[in-house]
């Protein structure tokens, strides 16, 4: 297979109903974090700043999403109508795409993310 150059060509390569699941999530990431960097890393789509915030990955019945193990904790009650693991959920592509909860883990992230930024700077001075 052909090295994944971008998103738009991961998306590329899935049957329309993922790859429509998939642009709608990625299209949330980019209004939540209008300046976020989008990347490839592991062969997924990876959205970062001051880190990998999020990423996701078509699987053959469901999008994995993989906001890390903090925020699936931090997540845990919501995510009870999910498969998940320690740092993945599987958002099925028979039930919508929930993108109110998807915005609140990446504003979760983002902020998990700053404090790290933050924290580094203080142990510094």
């Amino acid at each position: 297979m052909d090295v994944i150059q971008n998103i738009d060509d991961y998306l590329s390569r899935f049957p329309e109903e993922a790859r429509l699941n998939m642009q709608m999530m990625r299209t949330e990431i980019k209004r939540i974090v209008p300046d976020v960097e989008e990347t490839i890393s592991w062969g997924m789509p990876s959205f970062r700043k001051n880190g990998i915030l999020v990423q996701f990955a078509c699987h053959k019945k469901h999008i994995g999403f993989y906001p890390g193990p903090s925020a699936i904790e931090a997540f845990k009650e919501d995510l009870s109508a999910f498969n998940i693991s320690k740092g993945t959920i599987q958002f099925p592509f028979d039930k919508a795409i929930p993108l109110d909860l998807i915005t609140r883990i990446v504003l979760f992230r983002v902020a998990e993310n700053n404090d790290k930024i933050l924290k580094k700077k203080k142990d510094k001075r």
